[in-house]
């Protein structure tokens, strides 16, 4: 593995390795001489996800009797009784029953029903009942601090060499379903040494493989399906929480860690696996402009939120020292190409007039369009001093303009860094908020609740004698921000990385329909309760329509 960024001390990956890194463990099984095709490794990782990750000797043996039972099924033969079952196969059936009752925490496509398409070879199941290189899991939730009303998890995850990285679980109720939303850390500490963050006066220490992102997801589902089967089959409640969107702003910089963030993105857009919608995974730098565009060309399916936290170069190379080498202008130009990254290949694909659709500048629509399908976030922490200053504001929303970009202004919550710093005030930060709004851009304010559970990243780790939560109302996730725009004035809460917390929303766009406020998966969801209803009404305007000529002859 080899690792970027200057780090205290070289993490080697992890012995034995977790089985969730799918690039690993495919060059495993080529050093061991076996061969097996794209679609077996697809099945492999379908069923894995299906059956909740347990044990891989448990999962060999669950593939094995379900096989079987499935062999009987399409042949026809008698299902064995149960006084005809062997121990083990009882044992199955308990472990199926609760997998059942779990369905509602997987997606659609990796449901029992929906059964793998290639059969695993044996040679490859032997493997993995034997082998000691890999696990499902390399590590574990050491600590666990839920919020008073339970709508915020924290979970301190210990890695197999003892690092500690944090997660943040949010649940929020929201257009009548139960979901939830994760943040995700990339790094062990982190090597931008932000002035005014926790995380960057712990240093690096190291990357997370991608089997250690990806278990922090399988942690959060987990969490969920034991509160879901807390609550027994009676309950009334039929509300479930599902993790439907995934934030890498957690410990570390991601686009440092490249190789292992992308690979982890993949896993989670992967329709076999969590299903996650392409733009409900975020990826926030603080601006590595070559891995920017890298990102851009390899995966532009996932959004991208940039830690800018000040106008101007001088400004933002005083609390970001990374900024010397990254121009303000250029970072802005590719957070804006990201999300236009469709429309440009788009133009690049025409064979007449190549050279010219390269320059012509993208409409409002276009732009309008793609911003509901892909965020492009400017992420600005509030710091009482310059960067917070009316001047500053101006200089912001001119950068901002006729982009289509949301402004996410974060008030500073106290750290322990060295520097006395300290938020503005509320007022301030209102007129703050509305003089970058005057500029036609989408802006919001998070307000902090609680000093525990709105800490800036990494600060739970460096606390972690510090037990006390406090309350918090339901989260609105990341991913409808952009979609309600035209709620202004509300006060409700945002999702983050670190903190969940009511955001008091406001554009200047007046006029603006409902349709144009929907996000292209909600006008989905309505095109299909439209289409069914639509249906249901010819076909009875039909049936209708027959009775009566029948009855008229």
């Amino acid at each position: 593995m080899v690792y970027q960024g200057k780090i205290k001390g070289r993490r080697q990956a992890p012995y034995p390795n977790s089985i969730l890194d799918r690039q690993a463990f495919t060059e495993a099984l080529e050093e061991a001489g076996i061969s097996v095709k794209r679609i077996h490794i697809d099945s492999f990782y379908q069923a894995l996800h299906r059956e909740h990750y347990p044990p891989l000797p448990q999962f060999v043996e669950n593939y094995y009797i379900n096989e079987r039972k499935e062999y009987v099924r399409k042949n026809g033969n008698q299902t064995p009784t149960d006084d005809e079952k062997s121990d083990k196969e009882n044992e199955q059936d308990a472990k199926n029953e609760i997998i059942v009752a779990m369905k509602p925490l997987r997606n659609s496509v990796t449901s029992r029903k929906n059964r793998n398409k290639a059969q695993l070879p044996k040679v490859m199941l032997d493997y993995l009942a034997t082998t000691q290189d890999f696990v499902t899991s390399t590590s574990r939730v050491k600590e666990r601090l839920t919020s008073s009303d339970k709508s915020t998890t924290k979970l301190i995850v210990e890695l197999y060499d003892s690092f500690v990285v944090e997660s943040v679980l949010i649940r929020y109720d929201q257009k009548g379903a139960g979901r939830a939303s994760l943040c995700v850390s990339s790094q062990c500490g982190c090597a931008m040494g932000c002035t005014f963050c926790a995380t960057g006066t712990m240093g690096l220490s190291g990357n997370l493989t991608t089997g250690e992102i990806l278990e922090q997801l399988v942690h959060a589902d987990r969490i969920l399906a034991e509160e879901y089967m807390s609550r027994g089959a009676d309950q009334t409640d039929k509300k479930i929480n599902m993790v439907r969107n995934v934030v890498f702003m957690g410990m570390g910089e991601p686009l440092d860690n490249y190789t292992n963030v992308v690979e982890a993105c993949r896993a989670m857009i992967d329709r076999t696996r969590w299903n996650l919608a392409h733009g409900r995974v975020t990826v926030s730098t603080v601006g590595l402009i070559s891995q920017i565009r890298r990102l851009t060309k390899e995966l532009p399916e996932v959004s991208l939120a940039l830690s800018l936290h000040a106008p101007n170069q001088e400004a933002r190379t005083a609390i970001v020292p990374t900024a010397t080498r990254y121009p303000i202008e250029k970072l802005v130009e590719a957070l804006d190409d990201h999300m236009m990254v469709y429309i440009e290949q788009r133009r690049r694909s025409k064979k007449d007039g190549e050279a010219e659709n390269r320059n012509v500048p993208y409409t409002a629509e276009e732009r309008k369009k793609e911003s509901l399908r892909r965020r492009a976030m400017i992420e600005y922490v509030m710091l009482e001093g310059a960067t917070s200053s009316i001047e500053c504001a101006h200089q912001l929303g001119k950068l901002c303009e006729n982009r289509h970009l949301v402004v996410n202004l974060i008030p500073y919550n106290q750290t322990d860094v060295e520097d006395e710093l300290r938020c503005p005030s509320t007022e301030h930060m209102q007129n703050f908020r509305d003089i970058v709004a005057s500029y036609g851009t989408f802006c919001t304010i998070r307000r902090t609740m609680g000093a525990d559970i709105a800490s800036a990243c990494g600060q739970l780790v460096q606390k972690k004698e510090q037990q006390e939560e406090s309350g918090k109302t339901g989260a609105l996730d990341i991913e409808d921000v952009v979609a309600s725009k035209s709620s202004a004035g509300t006060a409700q809460t945002l999702d983050s990385p670190n903190i969940a917390i009511p955001v008091e929303r406001h554009s200047p766009a007046t006029g603006q329909s409902w349709i144009e406020s929907q996000s292209v998966e909600d006008l989905d969801r309505w095109f299909r309760f439209l289409a069914v209803g639509t249906a249901v009404s010819a076909t009875c305007f039909l049936a209708s329509t027959a009775l009566y000529l029948k009855r008229k002859r």
